[in-house]
């Protein structure tokens, strides 16, 4: 391979590396990231840890899935406020009940005081950590203005995510060792109350819009529901996340047990195993980085997904430690590959004003469908042993990949085409100050126009309702009879009648075949008049054009 050639596999990576650094909303965002997924990696295995000691791996299954249920039915309404509040907020109040909530947890245990508080007290730190992934989710998307920022956004967070989940339980036991649970709970506390510190200091400009109607949580959890149950394939990438998150429940069974049980290391040993996945995620989010441009993302996710559970099928066959720390980096792998791809996927698919709602729909199904992985794990292993438990367990996602291959790689068809309409947008001056969300919203409401060589697209004075992009072909501009502008692909037309309100200024004409790109009038306005960059600069677009030509009228337009 050529320096040139891997000069060019690099950059996309290194891109996305250097765009969160610089950017101080995204570096913000992805450092409280980090401080709140450490904090419940460590969590989860001290609390795991505490659980095994009182009643074993059925005890281990039962508090993890008494703390996800409630978290599951209150995720799609609480995810709700994320859309009708700054986000921002609602992550610095989420990161503060959970660092008051694992507090409490620590003084309790320190103290001798009953488990049953300290298994509350998780659940109060889980329901609101469920809202922590929707509302970031959410809110990742208004940082960044292009499909590649954002899919580099998720890129780092995945990183950052396997870091967490390679220094959370790390962290964890090292303070076992050391210390104690109660050590790593106090820990976890303080890294929550960092994490909220860090997004309050996030500054951005939201889209106006148009003010939504006050109604019910019940009403706008519905209305998230019903927005992944129409499209086919936010469906099938909610399926997916399901099927690995169930595989990742039974993870928290499996390796408490493996652990202590299979390899004879001790309770040490749990941190260790679950260590291995971030140290595997962490590579795995490096190579995920080259994946940046890639048009595949949505096979990329089957290969994440399999890789959950392919690799525990495996681990009876070699029940040595080492063995089984390299599988289950393989599993972290898998994690990275499929936290890129879901979640940029996720976020381009859904439409921004009920964003936090659809990533909180996944983090209830998540929630869920751990809490049911973990006590199906513990089943299995009461019934078919640890080995036969990780070969039933492991082969699921594997198989549920392979009826969906097909799917995914028609999502990815489907995405290769809206990229091109998103860089013909781009191309519009008063539409590349929008944030992604809002060309996405556009780029959804496309509509392909044809007019034949000769023929006209509107004439001088008509009613002005679309705005048009030429995607190719040739257009000319004619006011009063003359020819004052020529139109080419990537130039937008038609916008001055819609934003001053005033009969079409010019005729334009198809010099040859010409492909459009059409928007309705009250799209195009709701978008470019809701966001103040886009309203400065339509402004400075018009103004130019109007004194630039005067076809018939002082002041006239020649292109609109």
């Amino acid at each position: 391979m050529s320096r040139l050639e891997v000069r060019r596999r690099l950059s996309p990576a290194v891109g996305a590396f250097s765009s969160n650094a610089r950017n101080a909303n995204l570096r913000r965002a992805q450092l409280s990231f980090l401080g709140a997924w450490t904090a419940e990696w460590a969590f989860t295995v001290a609390l795991g840890v505490l659980a095994f000691r009182e009643g074993g791996a059925t005890a281990v299954g039962l508090v993890t899935l008494l703390r996800m249920v409630p978290s599951a039915v209150v995720a799609p309404f609480a995810s709700a406020l994320a859309d009708s509040r700054r986000r921002e907020l609602i992550l610095a109040w989420v990161s503060g009940v959970r660092g008051v909530a694992t507090g409490l947890a620590a003084l309790v245990v320190g103290l001798g005081g009953p488990s049953a508080l300290v298994y509350l007290l998780a659940v109060v730190s889980t329901v609101a950590a469920t809202l922590y992934r929707p509302a970031h989710s959410a809110l990742l998307p208004s940082l960044c203005r292009t499909p590649q920022e954002l899919a580099g956004a998720n890129v780092v967070r995945g990183l950052l995510d396997s870091v967490a989940t390679l220094v959370g339980p790390a962290l964890a036991a090292v303070l076992l060792e050391v210390s104690g649970v109660p050590s790593v709970f106090a820990a976890a506390a303080l890294l929550s109350l960092w994490s909220g510190y860090l997004v309050l200091r996030i500054r951005y400009e939201t889209v106006a819009g148009e003010p939504a109607p006050r109604r019910r949580l019940r009403a706008e959890a519905v209305e998230g529901i019903r927005a992944v149950a129409a499209h086919r394939d936010l469906a099938l990438l909610v399926g997916l996340g399901a099927a690995q998150t169930f595989t990742r429940g039974a993870v928290t069974v499996f390796t408490v047990v493996v652990a202590i049980e299979l390899l004879g290391t001790g309770e040490p040993g749990v941190g260790t195993l679950t260590a291995a996945i971030g140290a595997g995620a962490v590579i795995g989010s490096l190579l995920a980085s080259l994946l940046v441009g890639t048009r595949r993302l949505a096979r990329w996710v089957g290969v994440g997904v399999a890789l959950w559970g392919l690799p525990l099928t495996l681990v009876p066959l070699f029940p040595e430690q080492a063995v089984a720390l390299v599988l289950l980096a393989v599993v972290g792998v898998g994690n990275a590959l499929l936290d890129l791809g879901l979640f940029t996927l996720m976020a381009r698919l859904s439409d921004d004003r009920v964003l936090a709602r659809v990533f909180g729909l996944l983090e209830s199904v998540v929630a869920l469908s751990v809490g049911l992985g973990s006590v199906v794990a513990s089943s299995a292993i009461a019934l078919l042993g640890i080995e036969g438990a990780l070969v039933a367990v492991g082969a699921l996602c594997p198989v549920v990949v392979a009826l969906a291959w097909r799917r995914l790689r028609r999502l990815d068809l489907a995405m290769d085409v809206r990229d091109r309409e998103l860089a013909l947008l781009r191309n519009v001056p008063m539409l590349q100050v929008l944030p992604l969300p809002a060309v996405e919203q556009l780029a959804r409401r496309l509509r392909p126009v044809t007019v034949p060589a000769g023929a006209t697209v509107f004439e001088q004075g008509d009613t002005g309702d679309r705005f048009y992009v030429v995607e190719q072909g040739a257009a000319e501009v004619v006011g009063d009879g003359r020819v004052v502008a020529r139109l080419g692909p990537g130039d937008g037309f038609g916008e001055i009648a819609l934003l001053r309100d005033v009969p079409r200024t010019a005729t334009v004409r198809a010099v040859d075949e010409l492909r459009l790109q059409v928007l309705g009038g009250r799209t195009f306005l709701l978008m470019v008049t809701c966001f103040p960059p886009s309203v400065r600069e339509s402004q400075q677009v018009v103004g130019e054009r109007l004194d630039r030509f005067s076809p018939g009228q002082a002041d006239g337009d020649g292109d609109a």
